[in-house]
């Protein structure tokens, strides 16, 4: 007999390993989870940074500098070879149209028109920022280019600082002071 015969009628599928069942079965005692410890217990998982109760990575070194990442302003970028394709003479591009044709996810961002592909058609285009050689495409097509000014957000937060301010002045002034209810 070979062992290939064997394993023909054995099978080449091990059977899977049955833990908890009691001593009998050779994985007893603590189901094959070593002794004691976070690990061996129920319901235990592990996080991607956890160091065993070392100091964890982010707090060993100091913290220095600073980011101007949360200060950027992002765009919906559009490039000409989109309005190209979708919009028809004197019809309006901006970001409520795109939106509405889903070349772009909402019209919550301002828009910005690149240059990549051609434009042929006379469409009147609503953007915040328009590319150099995308606003000589445009104007070499004979299509209208509105430039939208891009809202100050340090001004709409005053100004909504502003607003709860005055809210809060108002409520003080009609005695918006809640006056405690007495326990009887």
């Amino acid at each position: 007999m070979m062992i290939h015969e064997i394993t023909e009628k054995v099978g080449a599928k091990k059977g899977r390993k049955r833990i908890g069942r009691g001593e009998g079965s050779g994985h007893g005692g603590t189901s094959t989870k070593g002794h004691k410890g976070a690990k061996s217990r129920a319901g235990w998982v592990s996080r991607p940074s956890y160091a065993g109760g070392a100091t964890p990575f982010s707090r060993r070194f100091p913290k220095r500098g600073f980011s101007n990442f949360g200060f950027g302003t992002a765009f919906h970028i559009i490039n000409l070879k989109a309005i190209e394709q979708y919009f028809n003479d004197g019809d309006t591009v901006d970001a409520a149209s795109l939106a509405k044709k889903s070349l772009i996810p909402n019209a919550d961002l301002p828009l910005k028109v690149l240059a990549e592909g051609e434009l042929t058609k006379k469409v009147k285009i609503h953007a915040v920022k328009f590319s150099a050689q995308a606003r000589a495409k445009v104007e070499k097509a004979g299509a209208t280019i509105t430039e939208i000014a891009l809202p100050d957000p340090a001004a709409q937060w005053k100004a909504k600082r502003g607003t709860v301010k005055k809210a809060k002045a108002e409520a003080k002034a009609a005695g918006g002071k809640s006056e405690k209810k007495s326990k009887k």
